[in-house]
């Protein structure tokens, strides 16, 4: 009954299956491990901000370019306040709002743009607190300039006037006479009553579409597995049965003509004579 499965045919498809499920099982794996990869630099990226809080804040220009080393350190700056900018769509503890922007003119030509604070709503010149006039000496965590459209910045362009959708030296360049750093720090205290802004791990290190899309090669490589193991006993079966029908001699092929010529002998076959009634 099983000589079938002798055929170069089955070979065929038996080689496949012995191939197939190793090959599908070690890319699931290997996607798995980029994923599982994925989630430790988040957590480690997540525990160097918070490490950073408790180290000694040091000079702007000791800490640049941000890298992943240094994003989230403590970075130091004096200067004096000047452009004052608001940035739309950011979201504070599930709330829509606003970061209030602000250039810090510092001694090397350049500004430094520092997230003062939160404000909740829409944005509004008006509730945006007027920064502290003077010298000042500000302290926060640095972070990289944004991308536009990516880990939820707005790509948006056509802003009023007073408005900018990332915060990045390309962005900021065409809206102030100076030269700007490539990079900007949020206060560790918001300032005038706004709510700080937290710092965020560096780029590439969060649970972001890359990190899922990971986790769904996954589970697409061994859903695979189950969908070969599924057709080959689907195939096993319907052999078998074909095997143990001819061996009872009942052939598909057969019992249909058969049926087909029941059929054709019905329409033949003469209909009742009526019967004539003699008076």
């Amino acid at each position: 009954m099983y000589r079938f499965l002798l055929t170069p045919r089955w070979w065929a498809i038996n080689v496949f299956l012995l191939l197939s499920i190793p090959f599908c099982v070690f890319m699931g794996s290997w996607q798995l491990g980029r994923f599982e990869d994925r989630v430790d630099n988040h957590r480690q990226a997540e525990a160097q901000v918070a490490d950073a809080k408790k180290e000694k804040p040091r000079p702007l220009d000791d800490l640049l370019p941000v890298t992943k080393a240094t994003s989230g350190k403590q970075a130091t700056a004096t200067g004096r306040y000047d452009t004052q900018l608001l940035v739309p769509g950011r979201m504070l503890d599930d709330k829509d709002g606003y970061y209030v922007l602000t250039l810090l003119r510092t001694g090397t030509g350049r500004a430094l743009p520092v997230v003062r604070g939160w404000l909740p709503g829409e944005p509004d010149p008006a509730k945006a607190p007027a920064p502290p006039a003077g010298e000042v000496t500000v302290t926060g965590a640095l972070q990289a300039s944004e991308t536009p459209g990516s880990n939820g910045v707005s790509a948006r362009s056509g802003l009023p006037e007073g408005q900018t959708a990332a915060i990045s030296a390309a962005s900021l360049i065409n809206l102030v006479p100076y030269d700007v750093y490539d990079a900007w720090v949020t206060l560790n205290r918001g300032d005038s009553g706004m709510r700080a802004v937290p710092a965020s791990a560096p780029g590439g290190t969060g649970l972001d579409l890359k990190a899922f899309q990971n986790l769904g090669y996954t589970a697409e490589w061994f859903a695979f597995v189950g969908f070969a193991i599924f057709m080959w006993f689907r195939l096993f079966r319907r052999e078998v049965e074909l095997a143990r029908d001819a061996e009872l001699g009942i052939l598909p092929d057969e019992a249909n003509d058969a049926d087909k010529a029941d059929e054709a002998g019905a329409e033949a076959a003469p209909g009742p004579v009526p019967s004539r009634v003699h008076n």
